[in-house]
């Protein structure tokens, strides 16, 4: 069995482990199929949208958010503009509501009792783990079938949403964290039985952005205001230490930290969150209306970075960040919220 010393030989000893190597992408959450599918091509378990819904959804609080115009994006010197960060460009909004919290593992529990769904995860048989979470009994078996350029994503047969991290796990103390190793396709199945929606990526950085203007976190420009961690990422040398700060090393609580001004919570670290959007970089800078994304693409949009998320690597946790992943990708740290759109709130 391999000690934590030889562990994090094999993470430091990896070609991705440098800031100054190629973008850092596959750090924020590893694809299931490492080359991206033509849109044309039919996803993998994409859900049926002949879900029954749940005939009430009053357990779920939402947010309700009145029309409105604000300035998406960031031009941050420190930001990563290949991503598509900017240009800052003003954005209109209609009238929506959006889950306050993101959606838990106990949520997720009731809608796979009552749909008889299963994930994208159970169906392929293994879902990504970061390396340290892996129980140390599995640690070997697992160790080198590994992301390419990233082996602290770690493909862990037996992990998905009710044993994050492999059999042995369990989700008993965690029913109030977000759940975890959702595909897009799965999350889009989530919504379509709670009668809601994904949101796009505009409602989705509206509803983090709490009423602030160009700040970099809900909360304002300081990542720790007062010396109060508002947010749970990494803290330590990435990917060998976390020295947990915040309170956390993996997932929390979803109300472990203050709500932001619209009322949202979790908006950044904790999990990345999946986006209706298909994934592109070229923005206008001209106001624009409730902007769907474009109509195909290859990978879809996630933001709010996670509890990995960390300066020195991967400063995604900035609510203008943003990432992308195939639709059929799950891992340890990508889960969702939904939104109710004008329409249904008539």
């Amino acid at each position: 069995m391999k000690d934590r010393t030889e562990r994090e030989s094999i993470v430091n000893n990896s070609p991705g482990h440098s800031k100054s190597s190629a973008k850092p992408h596959s750090c924020c959450a590893p694809r299931t199929h490492q080359e991206e599918r033509v849109p044309e091509e039919p996803l993998s378990g994409s859900p049926s949208f002949e879900l029954e819904s749940k005939t009430s959804d009053a357990a779920r609080p939402l947010v309700s958010l009145p029309p409105a115009t604000f300035l998406m994006g960031t031009d941050y010197a420190n930001g990563f503009p290949e991503d598509g960060e900017g240009p800052v460009r003003p954005v209109s909004l209609s009238a929506f509501e959006i889950d306050t919290f993101p959606v838990t593992n106990a949520d997720f529990a009731v809608f796979v009792e009552q749909a008889g769904y299963r994930t994208e995860a159970e169906s392929f048989g293994w879902s990504f783990v970061f390396w340290s979470h892996i129980l140390p009994e599995r640690f070997e078996t697992v160790v080198e079938n590994t992301a390419a350029h990233t082996p602290w994503w770690c493909k862990v047969p037996g992990a998905f949403w009710k044993h994050p991290e492999g059999p042995g796990s369990n989700i008993d103390q965690r029913l109030n964290h977000p759940v975890v190793h959702v595909s897009w396709n799965d999350a889009v199945a989530y919504a379509v039985w709670a009668s809601k929606e994904l949101p796009t990526e505009a409602q989705w950085e509206y509803g983090a952005r709490g009423g602030l203007e160009q700040k970099l976190y809900p909360w304002g420009d300081d990542l720790i205001p007062n010396g109060q961690h508002r947010c749970n990422i990494w803290q330590g040398q990435f990917p060998v230490d976390d020295t947990a700060e915040d309170g956390f090393a993996g997932t929390c609580p979803v109300d472990a930290f203050p709500q932001n001004g619209h009322g949202l919570y979790s908006a950044t670290g904790n999990v990345w969150e999946w986006c209706t959007d298909w994934f592109h970089t070229s923005f206008s800078s001209s106001i624009c209306k409730d902007p769907p994304g474009p109509t195909t693409g290859r990978a879809k949009v996630m933001k709010g970075g996670s509890f990995l998320c960390h300066a020195s690597y991967c400063n995604r946790y900035r609510v203008a960040a943003r990432t992308s992943n195939t639709p059929d990708s799950s891992a340890s740290n990508i889960g969702f919220r939904c939104v109710r759109n004008a329409e249904r709130l008539r």
